[in-house]
């Protein structure tokens, strides 16, 4: 069955992370056949397959550090031929209008031109960075870089994201934060590609160097970002925006992002740390019992807690050796459900976490066995 045009993007983005530019470039060729003979992609499709050609027939014999270099420019090229190709399979499909320029003084014209335009023009661009830097009208400002990263997370668009990145400095406050906050979210989701477009990373860090609290503001940016996504799941439930949030602030920690703002300060990890847990990032509390155990307790002392954190409480707990308590908040837990079994489906799946973190096996299969008549 032929993929989708979404899982032909996963592909894509799966394969150039990897640098397996032909997978990308065998996609990027059925796209351009949909267009017709007269697409305008032809000539840089065949450089990138014939470049690649020629450095796979010379990679044993070549140079380690030279040929590591060629791949990733490649790649990086790969991903500008099949971000332009896929703006315009989008257009021919009806899926993205075909945009030619937005009424700067409506609010309802600015909104819908840069959610949905896909081939942003330069006036497009350097508009908006004079909307952002100089704001007489800081709704509007707000306006633009809220649509254009809506639109950023389907359309990747290089100059669009440097251009939002300038605008971290912007002179309104309210302004500025919006771009950190929407950088911050983008570089999260698209950082296995970022990899690949460096003077994006330079244009961040000479951005955050520029402002007077420096990446500490942009710290706190990133902590706000991961308390809303407690917001989100109140407010939406299981909404498409809970779960995109959700999703980056499980990725972060693996990104690039993370190891700019956050890896290596001790203090930094451990706020961070303390903010995910409350807002819900269990997984994180394997790495920060201490941490988990403080924000699972005050949960519970106010008379807030789930199933889950009773469990994830008791873990903390027996992992430092109180395995009495443990069972007590276990077995509370385990009231919460009509059926052991309901509980065990919770609880088995930490098996080798328990394990892995110094617990004995045989320890673990002992409270189970205990809990079955609780």
């Amino acid at each position: 069955m032929a993929q989708s045009l979404d899982e032909q993007v996963m592909t894509i983005e799966r394969a150039l992370g990897e640098r397996m530019i032909e997978s990308a470039l065998l996609i990027a060729r059925a796209w351009m056949n949909e267009l017709g003979e007269e697409n305008k992609y032809e000539e840089t499709h065949s450089a990138i397959r014939k470049q690649y050609n020629e450095l796979f027939s010379v990679w044993l014999t070549s140079d380690k550090e030279d040929t590591e270099e060629r791949l990733n420019s490649l790649t990086g090229d790969a991903y500008h031929l099949v971000d332009a190709v896929y703006a315009d399979i989008r257009i021919k499909r009806g899926l993205s209008p075909d945009m030619h320029g937005f009424n700067a003084d409506s609010h309802q014209s600015v909104a819908n031109y840069f959610a949905s335009c896909v081939r942003f023009r330069d006036e497009d661009l350097e508009w908006l960075h004079e909307a952002l830097s100089h704001s007489k009208n800081k709704i509007l400002a707000i306006t633009a870089v809220s649509a254009l990263s809506h639109n950023l997370r389907e359309c990747f668009s290089a100059p669009a994201l440097q251009t939002m990145i300038e605008c971290m400095n912007a002179e309104e406050e309210v302004v500025a934060d919006q771009c950190i906050a929407n950088v911050l979210m983008l570089l999260i989701q698209y950082d296995v590609r970022i990899d690949f477009f460096p003077y994006l990373q330079d244009a961040f860090v000479a951005a955050i160097r520029e402002m007077d609290g420096g990446d500490e503001h942009v710290f706190r940016v990133l902590c706000a970002l991961c308390e809303s996504t407690d917001i989100f799941r109140e407010l939406v439930k299981a909404g498409a925006e809970a779960e995109y949030m959700k999703g980056l602030m499980q990725l972060m920690p693996h990104t690039w992002v993370y190891d700019v703002l956050v890896a290596g300060n001790e203090e930094r990890e451990r706020t961070l740390a303390h903010v995910a847990i409350k807002a819900g990032y269990r997984e994180i509390a394997w790495d920060y019992p201490d941490i988990a155990e403080q924000v699972y307790l005050e949960k519970l002392r106010k008379g807030k807690g789930e199933a889950l954190d009773y469990i994830y409480y008791a873990h903390c707990l027996l992992l430092k050796g109180d395995r009495l308590m443990a069972f007590e908040n276990y077995k509370q837990a385990r009231q919460m459900f009509n059926s052991v079994k309901e509980f065990y489906a919770l609880f088995r799946p930490d098996r080798s976490a328990l394990v892995d973190h110094g617990v004995p096996l045989e320890q673990v299969y002992l409270i189970e066995d205990q809990l079955f008549n609780a």
